[in-house]
Protein backbone atom coordinates (compact mmCIF):
# COMPACT_ATOMS: atom_id res chain seq x y z
CA UNK A 1 0.00 0.00 0.00
CA UNK A 2 1.43 3.30 -1.06
CA UNK A 3 2.15 5.98 1.63
CA UNK A 4 -0.61 8.28 2.35
CA UNK A 5 -0.17 11.74 0.91
CA UNK A 6 -1.97 14.71 2.34
CA UNK A 7 -2.96 17.53 0.20
CA UNK A 8 -1.37 20.90 1.00
CA UNK A 9 -3.71 23.84 0.94
CA UNK A 10 -1.02 26.39 1.57
CA UNK A 11 -0.62 28.60 -1.42
CA UNK A 12 2.55 30.25 -0.35
CA UNK A 13 5.31 28.11 -1.70
CA UNK A 14 8.72 29.58 -2.23
CA UNK A 15 10.28 29.40 -5.68
CA UNK A 16 12.62 26.71 -4.49
CA UNK A 17 9.60 24.51 -3.69
CA UNK A 18 9.79 24.84 0.11
CA UNK A 19 6.48 25.74 1.65
CA UNK A 20 6.45 29.08 3.52
CA UNK A 21 4.49 29.64 6.72
CA UNK A 22 1.30 31.59 6.39
CA UNK A 23 2.24 33.87 9.31
CA UNK A 24 5.55 35.57 9.81
CA UNK A 25 7.65 34.40 12.79
CA UNK A 26 7.74 37.90 14.27
CA UNK A 27 3.97 38.07 14.18
CA UNK A 28 3.81 34.72 15.98
CA UNK A 29 6.31 36.00 18.59
CA UNK A 30 4.34 39.20 19.05
CA UNK A 31 1.15 37.17 19.47
CA UNK A 32 2.90 34.97 22.06
CA UNK A 33 4.13 38.04 23.97
CA UNK A 34 0.67 39.65 23.79
CA UNK A 35 -0.94 36.43 24.99
CA UNK A 36 1.59 36.21 27.84
CA UNK A 37 0.94 39.83 28.83
CA UNK A 38 -2.81 39.31 28.67
CA UNK A 39 -2.58 36.13 30.76
CA UNK A 40 -0.22 37.78 33.25
CA UNK A 41 -2.53 40.80 33.56
CA UNK A 42 -5.58 38.57 34.01
CA UNK A 43 -3.73 36.56 36.69
CA UNK A 44 -2.66 39.74 38.45
CA UNK A 45 -6.24 41.08 38.40
CA UNK A 46 -7.55 37.77 39.76
CA UNK A 47 -4.96 37.80 42.56
CA UNK A 48 -5.79 41.42 43.46
CA UNK A 49 -9.52 40.65 43.48
CA UNK A 50 -8.93 37.56 45.65
CA UNK A 51 -6.79 39.58 48.06
CA UNK A 52 -9.42 42.33 48.22
CA UNK A 53 -12.08 39.70 48.92
CA UNK A 54 -9.91 38.17 51.66
CA UNK A 55 -9.34 41.57 53.27
CA UNK A 56 -13.05 42.36 53.17
CA UNK A 57 -13.81 39.02 54.80
CA UNK A 58 -11.14 39.58 57.47
CA UNK A 59 -12.52 43.08 58.20
CA UNK A 60 -16.05 41.74 58.49
CA UNK A 61 -14.92 38.91 60.79
CA UNK A 62 -12.94 41.35 62.93
CA UNK A 63 -15.88 43.75 63.22
CA UNK A 64 -18.20 40.88 64.15
CA UNK A 65 -15.73 39.60 66.78
CA UNK A 66 -15.23 43.08 68.26
CA UNK A 67 -18.97 43.57 68.48
CA UNK A 68 -19.30 40.19 70.19
CA UNK A 69 -16.54 41.14 72.65
CA UNK A 70 -18.28 44.44 73.31
CA UNK A 71 -21.52 42.68 74.18
CA UNK A 72 -19.58 40.20 76.32
CA UNK A 73 -17.85 43.05 78.18
CA UNK A 74 -21.14 44.85 78.75
CA UNK A 75 -22.77 41.64 79.96
CA UNK A 76 -19.87 40.94 82.32
CA UNK A 77 -19.91 44.51 83.62
CA UNK A 78 -23.65 44.33 84.22
CA UNK A 79 -23.33 41.03 86.08
CA UNK A 80 -20.49 42.36 88.26
CA UNK A 81 -22.41 45.53 89.08
CA UNK A 82 -25.54 43.54 89.93
CA UNK A 83 -23.45 41.25 92.15
CA UNK A 84 -21.89 44.11 94.14
CA UNK A 85 -25.03 46.23 94.28
CA UNK A 86 -26.39 44.70 97.53
CA UNK A 87 -22.97 45.04 99.20
CA UNK A 88 -22.56 48.67 98.16
CA UNK A 89 -26.09 49.61 99.22
CA UNK A 90 -25.59 47.89 102.59
CA UNK A 91 -22.29 49.72 103.09
CA UNK A 92 -23.93 53.02 102.26
CA UNK A 93 -26.86 52.45 104.57
CA UNK A 94 -24.97 50.96 107.55
CA UNK A 95 -21.26 51.65 107.39
CA UNK A 96 -21.29 55.19 105.99
CA UNK A 97 -23.39 56.69 108.84
CA UNK A 98 -21.06 55.11 111.41
CA UNK A 99 -18.00 56.45 109.63
CA UNK A 100 -19.62 59.90 109.44
CA UNK A 101 -20.43 59.77 113.17
CA UNK A 102 -16.80 58.94 113.98
CA UNK A 103 -15.60 61.70 111.65
CA UNK A 104 -17.81 64.42 113.14
CA UNK A 105 -15.39 65.71 115.79
CA UNK A 106 -12.34 65.75 113.46
CA UNK A 107 -14.44 67.49 110.81
CA UNK A 108 -15.56 70.16 113.29
CA UNK A 109 -11.92 70.63 114.32
CA UNK A 110 -10.91 70.97 110.68
CA UNK A 111 -13.58 73.63 110.15
CA UNK A 112 -12.40 75.50 113.29
CA UNK A 113 -8.71 75.69 112.44
CA UNK A 114 -9.01 78.37 109.73
CA UNK A 115 -11.04 80.49 112.19
CA UNK A 116 -8.50 80.03 114.98
CA UNK A 117 -6.13 82.56 113.41
CA UNK A 118 -8.81 85.26 113.53
CA UNK A 119 -9.85 84.52 117.09
CA UNK A 120 -8.55 86.67 119.89
CA UNK A 121 -10.13 86.00 123.24
CA UNK A 122 -13.68 86.01 121.92
CA UNK A 123 -15.50 82.81 122.69
CA UNK A 124 -16.42 80.43 119.96
CA UNK A 125 -19.99 79.12 119.90
CA UNK A 126 -20.61 75.53 118.84
CA UNK A 127 -24.23 74.48 118.38
CA UNK A 128 -24.79 70.72 118.28
CA UNK A 129 -27.00 67.80 119.24
CA UNK A 130 -26.59 66.86 122.95
CA UNK A 131 -25.64 63.27 122.10
CA UNK A 132 -22.37 64.30 120.38
CA UNK A 133 -21.39 67.04 122.84
CA UNK A 134 -18.72 65.14 124.75
CA UNK A 135 -17.14 63.76 121.58
CA UNK A 136 -16.82 67.19 119.95
CA UNK A 137 -16.03 69.16 123.10
CA UNK A 138 -13.20 66.86 124.18
CA UNK A 139 -11.44 66.89 120.82
CA UNK A 140 -11.81 70.63 120.16
CA UNK A 141 -10.71 71.63 123.68
CA UNK A 142 -7.80 69.22 123.62
CA UNK A 143 -6.60 70.26 120.15
CA UNK A 144 -7.10 74.02 120.24
CA UNK A 145 -7.54 75.25 123.81
CA UNK A 146 -9.85 77.96 122.41
CA UNK A 147 -12.49 79.50 124.65
CA UNK A 148 -15.70 77.83 123.63
CA UNK A 149 -19.39 78.04 124.42
CA UNK A 150 -21.38 74.94 123.58
CA UNK A 151 -25.07 75.21 122.92
CA UNK A 152 -27.13 72.07 122.74
CA UNK A 153 -29.89 71.99 120.18
CA UNK A 154 -31.94 68.76 120.18
CA UNK A 155 -33.55 69.65 116.83
CA UNK A 156 -30.18 69.17 115.09
CA UNK A 157 -29.27 65.69 113.94
CA UNK A 158 -26.15 64.00 115.28
CA UNK A 159 -24.27 64.83 112.11
CA UNK A 160 -24.99 68.58 112.12
CA UNK A 161 -22.90 71.20 113.93
CA UNK A 162 -22.91 74.99 113.60
CA UNK A 163 -19.76 76.92 114.48
CA UNK A 164 -20.22 80.65 115.16
CA UNK A 165 -17.66 83.33 115.71
CA UNK A 166 -19.16 86.79 115.84
CA UNK A 167 -21.26 87.15 112.71
CA UNK A 168 -19.48 84.38 110.81
CA UNK A 169 -21.00 80.92 110.86
CA UNK A 170 -19.85 77.59 109.43
CA UNK A 171 -22.04 74.55 109.10
CA UNK A 172 -20.84 70.96 109.29
CA UNK A 173 -23.54 68.63 107.96
CA UNK A 174 -22.29 65.07 107.66
CA UNK A 175 -25.86 63.77 107.50
CA UNK A 176 -26.34 65.67 104.25
CA UNK A 177 -23.03 64.39 102.89
CA UNK A 178 -23.96 60.82 103.85
CA UNK A 179 -27.36 61.21 102.20
CA UNK A 180 -25.80 62.67 99.03
CA UNK A 181 -23.32 59.79 98.79
CA UNK A 182 -26.07 57.21 99.31
CA UNK A 183 -28.22 58.86 96.64
CA UNK A 184 -25.29 58.95 94.22
CA UNK A 185 -24.58 55.23 94.74
CA UNK A 186 -28.26 54.33 94.26
CA UNK A 187 -28.47 56.54 91.16
CA UNK A 188 -25.33 54.86 89.75
CA UNK A 189 -26.86 51.41 90.08
CA UNK A 190 -30.23 52.58 88.73
CA UNK A 191 -28.51 54.18 85.74
CA UNK A 192 -26.54 51.00 84.97
CA UNK A 193 -29.62 48.84 85.27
Amino acid sequence: MPALRLEIFDTSIAPDGVPQPLVEATVVEEAKVASFEQGYSAGWDDAAAAQQGDQSKIRADLARNLQSLSFTFQDARTHVLQAIKPLMLEMVSRLLPEVAHEALAPTVLEALMPMADDLADAPLTVVLNPSVRSQVEDLVTQATGLPMVIEEEPSLSEGQVYIRFGTAETKVDLDRVTSDIANAVRAFFNLNT
